[in-house]
Order: structure tokens, then sequence, then C-alpha cells
């Protein structure tokens, strides 16, 4: 049973996914949750971060830290994806071993399966071909982050879960023009082509004085700003004002709001440990053990086009100008759609739609620019 009073050390506290366990834990009434920003603890220091076990011993551990970025981020900064992120996890993974975590939940990402995996995405199918080219580096960090866990289980008895969601949005996230992923860059993109749209400078001023683009703000002259908006894709011509996006959009992607992934990863936390997904438990005492694929698909067992997603969000903005698409750009893996039958099975289902979610999220961004 797990007490309420007990220490928990929730990792990447100020993230998309770790502010959004945080309110959920603090709403189901966990009172003990300790944290710490990367100026307090860089958990890519070892020495450090033993240090922070040594002293603190918490009895629970989230582990939502993580270098991440989109698809121009994990192309680009491929060696500082793999580093980083295997830095982050080793050092959380050894010490909550070392100073008896009595369960830790693991976020990975869906990336970590095939490119060419059919679809939906089966647990099962981890490790069976080749990974997308433009986040192997993420990924391969991610799968030795889900194998360290198992394999630590399996030898030393710990109770460390896995748990893979599929593509996330919501309070908090990362709206970088360059390093953010698919739907938020869709969500900024647009509302600064309203702006542009309706000649509103001021208001795509106050945007980029919220969040620069490549370090301008919005003191820039307004050729300045035009100009850059227009690397982004973000321009007017003499026909009205155009959105362009990479590739051809036909990608599909499913999307889960962080509110209704914390909550899935609190049912985990409350309701199973590691025996419970292992499919025959006398392969647990068995002297050769053929254990794997203990992690959890999070998703909404649901996709969209990347086009018609961008016709939802332009609807929820209030864009009206025209989208465009860039063939000669990369579109990624083709389709991304997480098999939530294992989690399903269990129990839990995610409370939000697309459109809700996508919603709540744009409100909280254009409060976040008034």
């Amino acid at each position: 049973m797990i007490l309420k009073s007990e220490k928990i050390y929730l990792a990447g506290h100020t993230g998309l996914v770790g502010s959004a366990l945080l309110r959920k834990l603090t709403e189901k009434g966990y009172n003990n949750i300790i944290f710490r920003t990367i100026d307090e603890l860089d958990l890519k220091n070892s020495i450090k971060t033993e240090e922070f076990f040594r002293k603190e011993k918490p009895s629970y551990l989230f582990l939502a830290a993580a270098k991440v970025g989109g698809i121009i981020a994990n192309n680009t900064y491929r060696a500082d994806f793999i580093y980083e992120n295997i830095q982050i996890q080793n050092n959380i993974i050894i010490n909550s071993w070392k100073y008896g975590v009595k369960k830790l939940i693991f976020l990975g990402s869906s990336c970590i399966y095939p490119k060419n995996a059919p679809q939906p995405l089966k647990e099962e199918y981890l490790l069976t071909s080749e990974l997308e080219y433009t986040n192997e580096p993420y990924a391969i960090a991610k799968i030795a982050g889900i194998k360290m866990c198992e394999a630590f289980n399996l030898q030393y008895g710990t109770n460390f879960l896995c748990v893979m969601p599929t593509n996330l949005f919501g309070p908090n996230d990362n709206f970088d023009l360059e390093r953010s992923h698919v739907l938020p860059a869709i969500i900024r993109k647009l509302h600064l082509g309203k702006c542009l749209m309706h000649n509103d400078m001021a208001a795509i001023r106050k945007d980029l004085d919220k969040l620069l683009v490549e370090g301008m703000d919005g003191k820039a002259g307004d050729e300045e700003i035009l100009k850059k908006l227009s690397r982004y894709g973000i321009h007017r011509d003499n026909s009205g004002v155009t959105v362009q996006f990479w590739g051809t959009g036909m990608p599909r992607r499913e999307f889960l709001h962080s509110d209704d992934l914390a909550d899935a990863c609190i049912f985990i936390f409350e309701n199973l440990n590691f025996p419970d997904l292992i499919e025959d438990p006398a392969m647990l005492k068995a002297e050769v053990k053929n254990i794997r694929n203990t992690h959890i698909n999070i998703g909404r067992g649901e996709d969209i086009t990347i086009k018609d997603l961008t016709t939802l969000v332009a609807e929820i903005t209030g864009y009206q100008g025209k989208i465009g698409w860039d063939p000669s750009r990369p579109d990624g893996t083709m389709q991304k759609l997480m098999d939530v039958s294992k989690l399903t099975r269990l129990g839990w289902k995610p409370a939000l739609s697309l459109e809700e979610g996508i919603r709540i999220v744009y409100e909280g961004y254009k409060k976040q620019r008034s």
C-alpha cells in the first residue's frame, strides 16, 4: 500500500509531463513531493545525483526529466540527445536501486518503436526492426532506459515500471519554433499567422517577448520580424497570409493531453507492480528467464493526419489564411498509433477529447500573451 505521506521524488517537475504529474499528484493528496530545478541539481552529474539520493532517500520516483524536442532538434542535436538522456536515466536508475526506491515510473516515448512497425504499435514490436533515422539517438536512449529498468527488476527484484506515452501536448509545452514538437508548433504558427492576417504587430510583439525566435524579441523592427517569421513559413504577400508546414501533411499522429498522461501514470503507480506485467509469472522463477516488453503504452488509440490536425487548430485559433505544405521536407514516420489495449484492459481511459485538449491549451497560450 502506498501512503500519501511517503516521499516522492519528481524528476523533471517543470516540463510538460512533470508539471502535469505535480498537479495530479497534489490533487490526489500526495503531500510529500520533492523536486529540484536543473540549477539546483544537474542529473547528468553522477556525484551530485548520488549526494541527493543519499540525503533525501525518496520512497517513490517519477522519472520525467529528459532532453526533448521536435524533428528538427532531434536530427540536429543528435549527440546531445543520446548523451544527455542516457546520463540522466543512468544516474537516477542506479541510485534508485542503491538507495531503496520502492517503485519508479520511467517515462519513455513512442519513438522507441521501429519506423516500419505494423500499426497500431504493440509493446511486443520493440526492437523488431530499424528505427526512424531522424530521432534514432533519442529513441536509443529511451530503449536503454527501458532495458535498464527491466534488467534491474530481473536481477535485483526492483519495482521499476516503464510507460510509453504517445505524442503529448498541454500546459508548459515548448512552443519554440525551432525545437518544439508538432502540435505546439502548429498552434504557435497559426496564432502568429492570425495576428499577421489582422496586421496586429502589437500581438506579434507580445508573443515574441514571451518566447524569442532565434534571439529576436518584440523590440525588433517590423521588417526584421516579418523576415524572421517567413523563415518559419509564416509570410504575407499580395495574395494574403500563408502558413507553411514541413512535409506533405499525410503522416498520421496520435495526441494525448498531458493531464491525461499524468492520470494514467498515477493509475499505474497506484495499481501495478512489475510482476503484474509478466504474462507468465512462473518465468520469474525460471533459471533461464525470457521476460521482455513489460512496458505499457499510454495513448488515446486514435490518430489524425497532420493536415487534418492543422485544419482543426486553424478553426480553434481563428486562422483563416492559406495553409501550405513543403514536400521537400521530411515527413518522418508515416503513422504512429499506439495499441493501448493493455492499459484499457486494466481499466484506464483518457478524459479529454483531442479538440477539448487543444482548446484548453490555446486558451492558456493566449492568456499568457494578453
